[in-house]
């Protein structure tokens, strides 16, 4: 599954800011079982606009993280929080197949 946020960069601040303590807690939270990887992706037409995508195992090794409360992670976040404003967009599910065009 993908737990996908968009990070929106405030004024004064860049999106390096925000990286750098996203690589932090990333790196940590990498660590819980069922983690496999994430992404942070710039918006093309606004660089203050993000997207992190967080792929997991399954919906229950994500919820096993939230449930552990990880004070490192949360000290990492709260520093981070006057830089940007960080809204869920939700949990989705791996499809279960994928179309892909032909290469003609």
């Amino acid at each position: 599954m993908k737990y996908i946020f968009e990070v929106r960069i405030k004024d004064g601040y860049t999106a390096e800011h925000y990286a750098e303590a996203w690589l932090k807690a990333s790196a940590i939270i990498q660590r819980a079982p069922g983690a496999l990887g994430t992404e942070l992706h710039r918006n093309l037409g606004d660089p203050k606009i993000l997207i992190a995508i967080a792929h997991w195992e399954s919906k229950a090794a994500r919820d096993a993280m939230e449930a552990q409360h990880n004070a490192e992670v949360a000290d990492i976040i709260r520093g981070a929080a006057p830089c940007c404003d960080i809204r869920p967009l939700g949990e989705f599910a791996d499809p279960e197949w994928v179309v892909s065009p032909s290469s003609g």
